[in-house]
């Protein structure tokens, strides 16, 4: 199953489990975000296109991580002016990873057991350490 995505003013077309680099999407590491913008959804020969959205259908990615790409040098010069700017860019984006393509109104399945596991796991590291340093006080 494919689907063609829209986000930062771009198509992708994606299917499941892949990892792509897009424009900066609002998350941190791990979060899991739901693309709505969907253009087109395909199953072998069967394509349904959306005008402009397909209704129904929702794309769960989860952030790998968030970076810049690569800085673009934009060097301007002027000949027998002694005019010269260097001016160098680099954009943020965001390496997202494919979780699943819902078709339907379907929620994905991953998001709440992910949220539950990332609320968990600050809590038990915490409690190790407060145990440790009040033993150590004794």
């Amino acid at each position: 199953m494919f689907a063609v995505i829209k986000t930062g003013g771009k198509q992708y077309r994606v299917a499941a489990n892949d990892v792509i680099t897009v424009d900066k999407l609002d998350g941190n590491a791990g979060d899991v975000i739901e693309i709505t913008a969907v253009l087109a959804v395909g199953n072998g020969a069967d394509v349904s296109i959306g005008a402009p959205f397909v209704e129904g259908a929702t794309v769960a990615v989860e952030v790998v991580e968030q970076g810049r790409a690569a800085t673009v040098i934009a060097f301007k010069k002027r000949r027998r002016q002694n005019s010269r700017r260097k001016r160098g860019h680099r954009q943020h984006e965001t390496v997202i990873k494919i979780s699943e393509i819902l078709t339907g109104g379907a929620k994905p399945a991953k998001k709440a057991a992910v949220a539950a596991e990332a609320a968990e796991k600050p809590a038990k590291k915490a409690a190790p350490k407060k145990a440790a340093a009040a033993a150590e006080n004794e």
